[in-house]
Formats: C-alpha cells, structure tokens, sequence
C-alpha cells in the first residue's frame, strides 16, 4: 500500500483527504490548528497530525515515515512552509508536489499593494471603515491604520487564537466578525453594511478562497477593493491535475456519485430541498450556463453541458470530483435529458432526484389541474400540434429553439383553430415571471421570452377516435371527375387495413385523398404516401391536406409502380385505382415487404378478375374478398327512399399474419 503525507489546512487539501479517503492508501496528513483538525474529519486510512512543524521537525517526520509522495496543499500566502517543505524533502529525497490553487480574475478598479505596509499607508490617506479579510496571523500589520479601534473591523475563524489576536490587536468584540466560510456575495454585501465600510482588504485566494464574491460585493456596494499582491510561487498544479496524476501514479480510482436532479422551472426557489441539498454537496455542477447561474455556489466547480455523450465523458475523465449533479430542467421524468443519461452512467452510483416540471408550475398559477391534460414537447422536435389540439380539450406545450409561442400560435390560426385560448407562461419561478392569456390569433405576432410554455384549451375538440369522417368534410371537385372512396366504403376498408400507430402507408390511385387523409390521422406517428397521376385530383390532395394539418402526409404525383421505386417499404398499402397495372403493383410491394398487408377495391369485373388472379398467383397465406353493398336514403317527393350505391369488392391480403 502506498503512502502519502499531505500538508493541507486549505479548501483543496480537504477535498483532497477526502478524495484520498476512498483510496487503498495511507495518508498522514498534516495540518497547523485542532480547528483544521476538525475540518478535515475522521478517516480509516487517514492520520492526522495537528501543530506547527520546524524545519527539522518535518524532516524527522519524512525520515521516520518512508513516504511515497508529499503533496504540499497549505495557503498560497504561507510561503515559508512551501520553502521548508521543499527543502526538506531535497534533504530527505522524498518526491514533493505543490497544490496550487488558481488565482481569480481582479476588477478592473481594485487597487493592488505587495503587502499590508503598502497598503496601511494608503489606507492613512483615506476616510472611511474598513472590512479586513486577510485572517488574524495577519492583523497586527494593520495595528498601523490611523484610528484602529474605530475604523476597522476584522473577520476571523471561530477560534479562541484568532479571538486572542483581535483582542491584543486592540479590536472591540462588536468590530469582529468570527465566522467559518465560505462567504456568499450576499453574506459579503451584510457585512460590508454592517460595517460601515468604504475599504474591503483582502487577499487573492482564489475561487476557493471566496474572492469573486468579495469583489462581486464590493462591486455591488460601492466599496473600494484592496488586494495584497500573492507572493511568488513555486510551480504547481490544480486539484484536478494532481489527483488526475495520483489516479496515473498509484493507479487509483473512484466511482462517482452522480445525482440527476430536476431543477424544476429554473429558479433556486423552486427546486425541491433533497434537489438542493444534493446541488450544494456536489463537488461539480454540470448544466446549461443559465442553470449554472442559478443554482450553483461559491467556488464550486461546473462544466457546461447539455449533451448526454459530453455530459458523460466529463465524470469519466474527471476523477477529481467524487460528486457530481446534473442540473435538468423541470422534472426528471417529463421530457427529460435523464433518459439518455442514464445508460451512459453504468459505471457510477446514479440517483434521480425529481423536481417541479413547468405543467405542474404553470397550472398551478392558473389554478387547474392537469390529470386531463395532453403533453407535447416541441423543444428539438417535429410533431403536428395542430391535430393535438384539434383533437385534444386541452394540450400543454414545452418550448424551444424555432418553436416558439408565436409560431405555434400562427399554425393554430392558419389551421382555423384561432379561437382556441392559450395560457403562456414565461419565465416561471423567475422574480419576472408573467402568465399571459388569449386566444391564438391574438397572441401569433407578439414576441415571449425563450423559457415559456403553453396550456392550450380547445372547447369544441374533435375527439372521435374511429375513423369514418363524412364526405363532406372533403373538399372535392364539383365535376365528379376525381373520384372519392366514400364513408361506409372508406371505414370497412380501413378496418381491413390495422394500421399501427407507426404504420407506413401507400395509398395508389389516392384521388381527393379521403383515405390517405384517415391514414394519416391514424398513423400520427409514421408516414403516409398518397400516389396519384391525375394534375386536378394532386391539387385536390393539396388542399385536403392544409385542410386536416397533416404533416406525415406525403403526396407523389406519378404512377405506380414506376414512380414508386424510391419509396420507403410500406407496412399497409391501399389500392383504389391501378390503370390496368394491378400485378406488377402488387408484385412490387411484396418485394419491398413480403409481409405488407393490402387492401385494395373493384368496382369493375374486370378489376376483380385481376385482383383474383393476383390471389391465386401470389398464394397469400391470407386472403379474404368482401362485397359490400351500401344504400342511401333520399328524398323523393315527401317520401324517402333507399337509393342503392354501386357494389364494392374488398380484397385483403398478406403473408406471414396471424388473422384469427
């Protein structure tokens, strides 16, 4: 086993123990107070050795303890342990690594000095209160500020050292602030005030360190910002790469703990308490920048992504972080990146933390339920909004990219469906969150904010569910001379066809279209072809389709077979009209599918001759012919009577099907 004396007592030289701590190695780590004792906690493989060590002290202890590698993780600013330590390492010959911690980026209106005398004597030309930051070791170098006890006031670690420091410094107890960070930019800005303060002294720690929010804080007060100068350092590396180097050099691993959490609608106050407190264990946040934004604290770390693959890749190749979250919009299981996430994590202790989707929040402002609803996400896809809401009492709609509220409003007015009346919710849970309700036409030119979503509430629904529509929904030629299959024809053959959900269908010799129309109504999720070689009946076709908003409707204007050969293999074909090439049509779908299922229609005998030959030639293990024959009632006179209509053979036929 191999063994490691790690000098810590900062952020990184925890996190660092900690990592350690799940490793099978020995670690002496050494820290310089009982108070960084107690920070680092209890361990098996971990012994911890509390006080300030001499120069020939900490050779004794690398002598005695015949170690691997030591990591020096102590202060940037403590240089004189860094010096000691590397030389004693030198004399000893043991392996040395220096712990750096990154320094953050200053504002451009901070003033800099290279050290607390420079920066004393530029405080002594200047009125005003001072918030020192710098830590107790430091404060009898301010000693020197011009109406000491008055003016400044210190935040120190909650230890009886740092307190006996002020207290000889000549601090009064109501001038010092003894509290353990990290410090929030909020925490920061109440101490500024607090204070009174013109003057925030600090030193450049580093992200971890808190001093983006010190000088976010400062920046947000009005406050002058002074930072002393960090101190040349040996060359180092950060907490990633010295545990990436660990990992290489001891051959060490971890698994991850992986927590995908739904954030809910975006802002912090919305997610639930377990999705918070997972986010502020984490050691990294992984998310998009606006997500990021909201929920992540000080100094921790995050990576911005939204790619399941990326998102994966980053936890695989950052073993630094033992915690991760992924932060997910809404709820984990409502249209959620988790489903893709999932499987790429095998290699992780995984948890799914839900949170409040976005229907859940908007019907709550607009105080309805939502058992009833229809949801659809149109944020990165393709799907025909317009015959969900003609269909549908009520459709709520997420968001996003191309589809925005006023193009989804738009559609639903071109459809005739402007009436309907839509609830928009932009940016819920945000300070400036608004909801927004009228009905669609109004809404089609105005501009929402990219994070809304819709309730679209539609009181007169078409909510059929058999096909069957009349013949006068069908917009048809006034001269008859593009035929149309007709209800009662149209719903037998239908029911003949089964169509699946995802079916692919070709309809040959589709005329208006009433029967592609009812395919494609059904198949929502596949894809219907509507072959035809008339110019006026492809028109008609046309203009069926804008009428029911049809989008998996794809009309071929040509023959069949010949103009079919690029099609995808159907799964259903319907054959209404064949101009005398009935086997070649029929021998083309079995090659592109022996186990198509076909329906087609005979009026003339001729047809039904062909369609007869092709069942005995084609020796289908299932065939059935049906005749059927339909009156209607018209008015003659004050009478009604029944009015036969030309008898129709339905032919069924398919290989490989179970049609008990």
């Amino acid at each position: 086993m191999y063994n490691l004396c790690v000098f810590a007592g900062t952020t990184e030289g925890r996190k660092l123990i900690e990592y350690l701590a799940t490793q099978p190695v020995r670690v002496t780590a050494c820290v310089a107070t009982e108070y960084g004792q107690a920070m680092l906690g209890s361990y098996d493989n971990v012994t911890v050795m509390t006080g300030r060590l001499p120069g020939d002290s900490i050779k004794d202890l690398l002598r005695k303890g015949l170690f691997d590698l030591v990591i020096d993780a102590t202060h940037p600013y403590a240089s004189h342990i860094t010096e000691s330590l590397c030389s004693a390492c030198h004399a000893v010959g043991v392996e040395y690594l220096r712990l750096l911690r990154e320094s953050a980026d200053a504002p451009a209106d901070a003033l800099f000095f290279p050290d607390a005398a420079s920066a004393v004597e530029y405080l002594n030309t200047a009125d005003g209160n001072i918030l020192l930051t710098t830590g107790s070791k430091e404060l009898a170098s301010y000693t020197g500020v011009s109406d000491f006890a008055r003016r400044v006031y210190a935040r120190v670690l909650p230890m009886a050292q740092s307190l006996d420091a002020c207290r000889h410094a000549g601090l009064p107890p109501d001038h010092i602030f003894a509290m353990q960070g990290p410090f929030s930019q909020e925490m920061n800005v109440a101490m500024l005030h607090a204070a009174n303060a013109r003057f925030l002294v600090t030193k450049d720690g580093g992200s971890a360190g808190g001093f983006e929010e010190k000088a976010s804080a400062a920046r947000q007060t009005g406050m002058q910002l002074i930072v002393i100068g960090r101190p040349p350092q040996l060359d180092g590396i950060s907490i990633s790469e010295t545990i990436k180097t660990l990992c290489r050099r001891f051959s060490l691993s971890v698994v991850p703990e992986v927590a995908i959490v739904g954030i809910g609608p975006g802002s912090r106050s919305a997610m639930t308490r377990e999705v918070c407190d997972a986010i502020d264990s984490a050691d990294c946040l992984i998310g998009a920048a606006r997500m990021l934004r909201s929920a992540s604290r000080p100094g921790q770390s995050t990576f911005d992504a939204i790619s399941p693959q990326s998102i994966a890749q980053y936890i695989a190749s950052h073993p630094e972080h033992r915690r991760f979250a992924v932060l997910l919009s809404g709820d984990t299981g409502f249209f959620s990146g988790a489903k893709k996430l999932l499987p790429l994590l095998s290699d992780c202790s995984v948890r799914v933390l839900p949170g409040v989707s976005s229907l859940a929040a908007l019907c709550a402002r607009l105080h309805t339920s939502y058992e009833d609803v229809v949801t659809v996400s149109l944020h990165g896809r393709s799907r025909d909004i317009v015959s969900d809401v003609r269909a549908n009492a009520r459709v709520f709609v997420l968001l996003g990219g191309e589809n925005s509220v006023s193009s989804l409003c738009a559609a639903l007015t071109e459809a005739g469906l402007g009436h309907v009346s839509v609830h928009v919710g932009q940016r819920l849970s945000y300070p400036d969150e608004s909801v927004i309700t009228a009905e669609a036409h109004a809404l089609a030119g105005r501009s929402f904010d990219p994070l809304s979503v819709a309730l679209i509430e539609n009181e007169h629904p078409c909510s059929a569910v058999t096909h069957g529509l009349p013949d006068d929904a069908f917009i048809r030629a006034s001269d008859s001379v593009v035929p149309m299959t007709k209800s009662e024809v149209r719903s037998v053959c239908l029911s003949k066809l089964r169509l699946t959900r995802d079916a692919v269908c070709w309809d040959i010799g589709a005329g208006t279209g009433s029967v592609a129309i009812e395919m494609a109504l059904q198949a929502r999720s596949g894809q219907v072809y509507a072959i035809e070689k008339k110019d006026a009946a492809v028109s008609l076709l046309r203009e069926n389709q804008a009428r029911f908003s049809v989008p998996n409707l794809t009309i071929v204007h040509g023959c069949a077979p010949q103009d079919c050969a690029a099609l995808p293999a159907p799964t259903h074909a319907f054959i209404s009209g064949s101009s005398g090439e009935m086997r070649s049509i029929i021998a083309q779908l079995i090659a592109k599918n022996p186990c198509v299922r076909i329906v087609a229609t005979a009026v003339s005998l001729e047809t039904v001759a062909e369609l007869t030959a092709c069942l005995n030639e084609f020796d289908f293990s299932y065939a059935e012919t049906v005749l059927l024959s339909v009156a209607r009632s018209k008015a003659v006179g004050p009478y009604h009577m029944m009015a036969g209509q030309n008898p129709i053979h339905v032919f069924t036929m398919q290989n490989g099907c179970d049609n008990a």
